[in-house]
């Protein structure tokens, strides 16, 4: 499985460490909100709001450098949007859990 990253982070920061800290904060702070967020609207089968969901989350997911979790959460946004499907739900949570045990403080 793919794993995060900061590559991206770094190249944004030019080496600016105050801008890196900055950008890790805010995904540290979103990131479980978003994804409760998320969840909620998916149990409540609302599908358009989920597709929302995923969408900001996708960001996120590019940000930590997941160039296949991305495709992945676009592929889903798209499912849910168009079809109501909903298969690839199990790999786009383990997408997030995956970033947020690497946002965990050590």
């Amino acid at each position: 499985m793919e794993q995060p990253n900061l590559n991206y982070i770094h190249e944004l920061s030019d080496g600016d460490k105050d801008f890196e800290a900055k950008l890790i904060s805010v995904l540290k702070k979103e990131l479980p909100t978003e994804f409760e967020e998320f969840q909620k609207n998916f149990e409540e089968k609302n599908f358009i709001k989920t597709a929302e969901n995923v969408h900001k989350l996708k960001h996120k997911i590019s940000i930590l450098g997941l160039t296949k979790g991305y495709e992945e959460a676009a592929l889903f946004e798209s499912d849910l949007k168009n079809h109501k499907d909903t298969k690839r739900y199990e790999s786009f949570v383990q997408v997030i859990k995956s970033m947020m045990d690497f946002l965990r403080p050590r």
